[in-house]
């Protein structure tokens, strides 16, 4: 068996090198399975759902790729530097058994694919399984990894690049458009370090889930075609904690314009003062200038266009349209309380995409300093942060850019262009938010931070409470305003749910000990890092004893007195949005339409992608994640939700209350990392 996988590999080798010697493209590789007469029922497969796929894979012909050397198969995918290259060839190591998980209908429809017809459905779901989990490929794809570098929490940590995916190849649609296909999940590559490549289904059903999640929420996203799973498993110790399990792996189709990221660039970067660590294509100017050209001519046309006859403009142009959609992404999971949780260079997109969903989490209990990365003990990735290590970012990117963009002119455009842009539409998105249709008013701003000082003291749901100010009456002397005060506060935080919150993460002795080491030894304490940790630690102390003092209807009280505060203001500027208004029914409408587009009822929080996870892997309600799916496809949806709702009896059915509830007690025990 061995043999003929070394045979098989070397065979296509010497077809790449003779491809190369005629100038023409390589075939397509060999699928792959787990035995040799499955190996021969793959080859023979011929896609028939899928069979309209048509692939031109240009960023392989415009990007320097290496061809790994004849050698035996382990080595030929052993973690190596990649030096002057963009991409190394690979192929995607066979699962056992593998099985669909759930397909993503309007992201498939993308690649020109229709839903398979009822009585086609089972015959699509088996070879979604067999060509989205990489054991056979498609007629044209050319699987690939792609090499990057990053700097990760703030350090520049060299060669990373993909060690999990793998570039499938660009399919052409009969619209003309241009997707790259990638499977997240589908074995080692040169990049995977000392990992195995592969992902699983926890990790797998949540990026699959938040990828379509945040498209139908309207945020600029890369889309997640299928999630596959199998009978192959790995041993993973999720919490870090030496209690390593098995866990099944799963492969997800990813799908985007282009997976090329800030961190594509930083190959060339020279050793890092800080870490030691270079990029493996120090000097490589000439690649620098190649990836520019594609980036620029394939994403960016018009802009190739306007500047074709001079460069250093035309760079410039690139940079600065990045940074606006940098600012304007960022801007947007401000708006729906999105955290990414790992905002390191190599996963931000040179498209303005969000890219790489692994801890990331969407806010319950609005805390601008919520961290939603268990590994985040600093909080770097803080909520409140991620517009400004998202600027950061780019500082980062236009120094990879030099010299091909000056750096005083990179610099100089992240300056003007960042903070504008993600205020400009920050405020204009926080507007609509609160039905805001007429004349933009200096208050505005004040009015949005009041308003969210107001849901910090509250513990206020960010999602629901927004969601509920849609049904705010308007009319200035309503008999439902009592009752509409009595919506709002029921979505602040309960003291329960507030002691849960802050209850203290340290034990009190550690506490002291640290206390008493920034008193005797400042420096050795600045040194050790756990200033943030400790300040944070004494501010949960001091909650917990104020909230001792509080009895649950002093707690009320409090909250009612908080919002009746705000909603003050904010009738007042209703009052000035309507003042000029001639048709008062035309404006209600037109107020309400804009809240409800623009403040879901659903998103993806942890509880709910944990119930799909649960459902999946206890095997009792798999169809549980495309349940799930469909209602995220419709976030802003009035009705609806109860389909997704899992089935009686299951053990996800006795642990929570409905998907647009606030999340029951257990969710504030989950542990993303």
């Amino acid at each position: 068996m061995a043999a003929l996988r070394a045979h098989l590999w070397t065979s296509l080798v010497a077809a790449r090198a003779s491809s190369l010697l005629l100038g023409r493209r390589r075939p397509p590789c060999a699928p792959c399975s787990t035995s040799v007469a499955a190996r021969g029922d793959a080859m023979e497969a011929a896609p028939r759902w899928l069979a309209g796929l048509r692939f031109d894979n240009r960023a392989l012909r415009a990007l320097p790729v290496e061809v790994p050397p004849p050698s035996p198969e382990d080595a030929a995918f052993a973690p190596r530097p990649v030096p002057g290259a963009c991409f190394s060839r690979v192929r995607p190591a066979p699962l056992r058994e593998p099985r669909l998980v759930a397909l993503s209908e309007p992201a498939l429809a993308l690649l020109g694919l229709a839903a398979p017809s009822a009585v086609a459905t089972r015959e699509a779901e088996a070879e979604a399984a067999l060509f989205f989990s990489g054991n056979a490929l498609l007629p044209g794809a050319e699987p690939a990894a792609h090499c990057y570098c990053g700097h990760q929490f703030g350090q520049f940590a060299g060669q990373l690049g993909d060690g999990a995916a793998m570039y499938l190849g660009e399919v052409c649609t009969a619209a003309g458009e241009r997707w790259e296909l990638q499977l997240k999940g589908a074995g080692p590559t040169p990049f995977s370090r000392q990992a195995d490549g592969r992902k699983v289904l926890r990790s797998s059903i949540r990026e699959f889930l938040c990828s379509e999640a945040m498209f139908h929420l309207g945020v600029p996203t890369t889309r997640a075609g299928a999630c596959v799973t199998s009978e192959s498993t790995v041993v993973r110790d999720v919490f870090y904690d030496g209690n390593p399990k098995y866990e099944k792996c799963t492969v997800v189709l990813r799908i985007a314009s282009t997976f090329l990221r800030f961190g594509s660039f930083e190959i060339f970067k020279p050793t890092d003062e800080h870490t030691g660590r270079a990029g493996p294509s120090v000097g490589r100017n000439d690649i620098r200038v190649q990836m520019l050209d594609y980036a620029v001519s394939s994403f960016y046309p018009d802009i190739q266009a306007a500047h074709a006859s001079d460069s250093v403009q035309r760079n410039a142009a690139f940079f600065r349209e990045v940074t606006r959609r940098t600012a304007r992404m960022v801007a947007e999971w401000q708006c729906v309380g999105f955290c990414h949780g790992v905002l390191n260079t190599d996963n931000m997109s040179i498209v303005g995409l969000t890219l790489d969903y692994g801890p990331f989490g969407f806010l319950d209990r609005y805390d601008p300093d919520h961290v939603c990365n268990a590994s985040d003990t600093a909080g770097r990735y803080a909520y409140s942060k991620q517009p400004e290590v998202c600027k950061w970012n780019l500082q980062k990117l236009a120094e990879a850019l030099e010299p091909e963009l000056p750096l005083e002119l990179g610099e100089s455009i992240v300056a003007e262009e960042f903070d504008a842009e993600f205020q400009r539409h920050y405020l204009q998105k926080m507007r609509r938010k609160l039905g805001l249709v007429g004349m933009e008013q200096e208050e505005d701003v004040a009015l949005v931070a009041r308003l969210l000082e107001t849901m910090h003291l509250t513990g206020a749901d960010f999602t629901n409470t927004f969601y509920s100010l849609s049904s705010f009456p308007t009319e200035r002397e309503s008999p439902d305003l009592e009752e509409f005060l009595a919506v709002l506060t029921a979505q602040c935080a309960s003291l329960e749910e507030l002691r849960l919150a802050f209850r203290p993460q340290m034990d009190p002795r550690q506490v002291s000990m640290m206390l008493m080491l920034a008193q005797s030894n400042p420096q050795l304490f600045a040194l050790m890092g756990t200033r943030a940790n400790i300040t944070r630690e004494l501010e949960r102390v001091e909650q917990q004893a104020r909230l001792e003092q509080l009895s649950p209807d002093q707690l009320q009280s409090q909250n009612r007195e908080h919002w009746a505060g705000w909603l003050q203001q904010y009738r007042a500027r209703l009052d000035k949005d309507m003042e000029y208004v001639e048709d008062m029914a035309a404006w209600q409408a037109e107020h309400i339409r804009v809240m409800r587009a623009n403040n879901p009822k659903y998103v993806l929080r942890n509880y709910i992608a944990q119930t799909a996870i649960e459902a999946a892997e206890d095997s009792l309600d798999v169809p549980q994640v495309q349940r799930v799916l469909k209602l995220l496809e419709t976030p802003y949806d009035n009705g609806g939700g109860a389909a997704a709702e899992p089935k009686d009896g299951s053990r996800a059915a006795s642990r929570r209350p409905s998907y647009s509830s606030k999340p029951p007690l257990w969710a504030a025990e989950l542990c993303v990392t």
